[in-house]
């Protein structure tokens, strides 16, 4: 899964970011809508992050939601 694809699933992995990181609200994802630069800097704010390691969290949440697609994927075929 690449930022496009999360972009265009963002209200159903909202769940999924909520789940991690549970200082952002509902406001805060209606307010990024799927904007990865809008994400990083909401996570610097609500976690006070480096935006270096808010990208770096990003970064690995998405490579785990692309392996976790990939092993959905693998299972039904």
């Amino acid at each position: 899964m690449n930022w496009d694809q999360v972009e265009g699933k963002w209200k159903q992995l909202s769940g999924s970011i909520r789940q991690k990181w549970g200082k952002l609200t509902d406001d805060d994802l209606t307010t990024i809508a799927g904007s990865r630069e809008k994400f990083v800097g909401k996570l610097q704010e609500r976690y006070g992050l480096a935006r270096e390691e808010a990208q770096k969290q990003t970064d690995e949440w998405v490579r785990a939601m692309h392996e976790k697609d990939e092993r959905a994927f693998s299972k039904k075929s």
